[in-house]
C-alpha cells in the first residue's frame, strides 16, 4: 500500500504533465484532459518548429554526447594515476579534490566564463561543452582511482613484460576492466549534462542559437501569460530521451551502480 501512494505521489505529475501536452487549446476543465477525442499533437508542434525546439535538441545532443566522452577520457586516465602511482603530493592532491567536492558549481562559473571568453569560445557549442567538462568531476577521479587500487598489480607486470608502456596498460587493460565505474560515470554525466541549466543559460544569453533544451523549456515562460500546453509538450521532448535511456539500459544502470558500491 505505501509503494502504491508512493508511486501515485510521483507517477501522477508526469501522467498530467503528459495529458496536458496532448490537451487542445480549448480544454477549459481537469477532466477534459481524460478525452482521448480531444487529444492534439498542436504543442509538440509549436514547442519542436515555432520554439525551435528541434534546434535545441539538436544542441543537447552534440554538448552531452562530445561531454561524457570527454569526462570519461580525462577521470579515467586521472584516476588511474591516482591509484597506480606513487607521488610525493599525492596526498595533498586528494585533500584538494575532496575539498573541492564541497564547492558549489556556481563557484566554478565565473572563473570558466572568464576562461571561455578569453579564448573566445563564450558563445559556442564548443564553449559550452568545455563548461561542462570544467565544471568539476572530481567525484568520478576518486571512483575511478579507488576502483583501481584494487586491481591486481600482477595484471601491469605481465603487460610490461609483453612490451607494454603506461599508456598501453591503462587502455589495453585498466580501462576495459573498469567497466562499472564506465557505467556509472557515462549514466550519470549523461544525466547531469541532458538536464544541466546554469551553463546553457549563462553562455546562451547573447546566443540564443546555442540554447539547450533546458533553457528553451525556461524560455516558453512569458512575461504575461503562461502557455502551460507548450511546456508540457516542451517537458515530453526534454524528459522521453532519459527515460528511453533508462528503460532500455536499466540493467546496465544497476549494475554500474552495485559496482560502484562494491568497490
Amino acid at each position: 500500500m505505501i509503494l502504491f501512494f508512493s508511486l501515485l505521489i510521483w507517477l501522477l505529475p508526469f501522467a498530467i504533465m503528459i495529458l496536458i501536452a496532448f490537451s487542445s487549446q480549448n480544454t477549459n476543465s481537469f477532466f477534459e484532459l481524460f478525452d482521448v477525442t480531444r487529444f492534439t499533437f498542436n504543442h509538440f508542434k509549436t514547442a519542436w518548429v515555432t520554439a525551435d525546439f528541434g534546434r535545441y535538441f539538436f544542441n543537447t545532443v552534440i554538448v552531452t554526447v562530445t561531454s561524457v566522452i570527454l569526462i570519461l577520457g580525462i577521470t579515467s586516465l586521472a584516476g588511474y594515476i591516482m591509484g597506480r602511482f606513487d607521488f610525493r603530493a599525492k596526498k595533498y592532491l586528494y585533500f584538494l579534490l575532496i575539498l573541492s567536492m564541497g564547492i558549489p558549481t556556481i563557484f566554478f562559473s565565473i572563473p570558466i566564463y572568464q576562461i571561455l571568453k578569453m579564448l573566445q569560445v563564450d558563445q559556442s557549442l564548443i564553449g559550452l561543452i568545455l563548461a561542462e567538462v570544467g565544471g568539476g568531476h572530481f567525484i568520478f577521479i576518486l571512483l575511478f582511482a579507488q576502483f583501481f587500487k584494487t586491481l591486481p598489480n600482477e595484471l601491469e607486470e605481465a603487460a610490461v613484460i609483453d612490451g607494454a608502456n603506461d599508456f598501453d596498460i591503462f587502455f589495453r587493460v585498466m580501462f576495459p576492466l573498469s567497466k562499472p565505474m564506465i557505467g556509472t560515470v557515462v549514466i550519470t554525466q549523461t544525466i547531469w549534462t541532458w538536464n544541466s541549466f546554469l551553463y546553457p543559460l549563462i553562455l546562451s544569453l547573447n546566443n540564443p542559437a546555442i540554447r539547450t533544451l533546458s533553457v528553451g523549456l525556461y524560455s516558453f515562460q512569458g512575461e504575461n501569460i503562461v502557455e502551460w500546453g507548450n511546456i508540457a509538450a516542451g517537458a515530453c521532448i526534454t524528459i522521453f530521451p532519459m527515460a528511453l535511456l533508462f528503460f532500455l539500459f536499466q540493467r546496465y544502470f544497476i549494475q554500474g551502480i552495485s559496482g560502484a558500491i562494491k568497490e
